[in-house]
C-alpha cells in the first residue's frame, strides 16, 4: 500500500451542505483511521456566502487545481434563497460536471432495509440496482433561446444534443458495469419511437454494443414503460442507462423506492481523472442550522468516494454502519428516529471505530 495520502477536495456549500458534510468526514476519517489509511482533506469556502460576500462563484483556475492536486470532490449541496437566479450554484456545480467532463453520473438505489419503501411486500432483494445518467449532453447542455421574451408572441427553444462520443462512452460504461456483476443485467432506455434523431443514434449504438457484449443480458424499454416496471417490478432491474434528463428523473424514482433522498448517494466520475461526490436531496434551506438533515446520503455518498479511490473496504464499512444504524432505529426523524445530524454521524463514528 502506497503511503502517500489521498487528496481529497470539500466543498460544504449552502443549506444543509455543512451539516451533513460535517458528518460525512467524521465518518469518513473514523474509518480511515480503522483501516490504517490516510487522507488529507482541503475545504473550500466556495458558495452563497462567498458569493455574495465578494462576488466569487468558482474561482478561475479551480478546474485545474482540482485535476493536479486532489484524488476526489466531496461536495455537500449548493441553493440559497437569497440568491434566486441560482447562479452561483450554476456556476459550482455545472462549472465541475463539464468543466471535469464528469460523463457518468451514477446513483445506486439499494434498499438497506423494508420498511423504508413505500413498495407493498418488497425485501431488499427486490430494490437493488444503479441508474447510469450520460451527464454532460442532452437538454442539459443549455443550448437554446427566447424570442420575444415577456411577449405574447415569445418564442422559447432548448436544444437537446446527443454525440456519438458522449452516447457511446456511457453505453460502454454501462456494458462493462453490468459485466462486472452477478446477474450481468442491462436495460437501455431512451423514447425513440418520438424523438427519431437524436434517440436513434442512441439505439444505433446500443444495438452495435450488443455485439461486443453478448455475455451482458441487455435490453431496450421506452421511458415510459421503464418508469412503470421500476414501481411494478423494481426486482427485474440490475443496471438501467439513460440519457441526462431521463436519468435525472428515474434516478430519483429509484431513490424514492430505496427510502428517499435522504438515503440518497450519487458519483459524478470521470473514469482515471479527478471526480466530484454529492448526496442529491439538495440543500434544503428550510431546515438549515436545526439538527435535523439527515446525514446518511452524504455518509453513502463518502462510500462511493472510497470505492473510487480505491478503498472498497472502508466503502464497504461506511455501508454496513449506515445499514445498521437503520435497523437499530438510530436515525433521523425523517426515517423514524430521535437522533438530530450530529448524533446521527456520532453514531456511525462510533459503529465505524468499534469495528474489530
Amino acid at each position: 500500500m502506497s503511503s502517500a495520502p489521498k487528496r481529497i477536495a470539500v466543498i460544504p456549500g449552502d443549506g444543509i451542505g455543512p451539516e451533513v458534510t460535517a458528518e460525512a468526514l467524521k465518518a469518513l476519517r473514523a474509518a480511515f483511521a480503522a483501516g490504517n489509511r490516510r487522507a488529507e482533506f482541503t475545504e473550500f469556502d466556495w458558495g452563497a456566502d462567498r458569493y455574495l460576500h465578494d462576488g466569487t462563484s468558482f474561482p478561475a483556475g479551480a478546474l485545474e487545481m482540482l485535476r493536479s492536486q486532489f484524488d476526489a470532490i466531496l461536495f455537500g449541496a449548493v441553493g440559497d434563497p437569497r440568491i434566486p437566479s441560482n447562479q452561483h450554484a450554476l456556476d459550482i456545480l455545472f462549472g465541475m460536471r463539464f468543466g471535469l467532463d464528469l460523463y457518468v453520473n451514477i446513483r445506486p438505489c439499494v434498499l438497506f432495509d423494508r420498511r423504508f419503501t413505500p413498495l407493498r411486500d418488497r425485501s431488499e432483494a427486490d430494490v437493488n440496482f444503479v441508474v447510469l445518467r450520460e451527464n454532460t449532453e442532452g437538454l442539459y447542455a443549455n443550448i437554446g433561446g427566447q424570442f420575444k421574451r415577456n411577449t405574447p408572441d415569445e418564442v422559447a427553444l432548448q436544444e437537446e444534443v446527443n454525440t456519438r462520443k458522449g452516447v457511446e462512452r456511457i453505453l460502454r460504461y454501462a456494458f462493462e458495469d453490468a459485466r462486472s456483476r452477478p446477474r450481468k443485467r442491462l436495460c437501455m432506455s431512451d423514447k425513440s419511437n418520438a424523438l427519431t434523431h437524436g434517440h436513434d443514434l442512441w439505439q444505433r449504438v446500443f444495438h452495435e454494443l450488443r455485439q461486443a457484449y453478448s455475455d451482458v443480458d441487455s435490453r431496450h424499454l421506452y421511458i415510459d414503460t421503464l418508469v412503470m416496471e421500476m414501481v411494478r417490478d423494481p426486482s427485474q432491474f440490475d443496471v438501467i442507462v439513460t440519457n441526462n434528463l431521463f436519468g435525472d428523473i428515474v434516478s430519483d424514482l429509484g431513490a424514492q423506492l430505496a427510502g428517499g433522498l435522504g438515503l440518497s448517494p450519487s458519483a459524478n466520475i470521470h473514469p482515471g481523472q479527478v471526480s466530484m461526490f454529492e448526496p442529491v436531496h439538495g440543500s434544503a434551506p428550510n431546515i438549515a442550522g436545526k439538527n435535523l438533515a439527515n446525514p446518511f446520503g452524504a455518509i453513502l455518498t463518502s462510500a462511493m468516494l472510497c470505492d473510487f479511490i480505491g478503498w472498497p473496504q472502508q466503502g464497504d464499512a461506511l455501508r454496513n454502519a449506515v445499514r445498521a444504524a437503520l435497523r437499530e432505529g438510530k436515525c433521523t426523524a425523517d426515517l423514524g428516529g430521535k437522533l438530530g445530524t450530529r448524533e446521527a454521524g456520532d453514531h456511525i463514528a462510533s459503529l465505524l471505530s468499534s469495528r474489530p
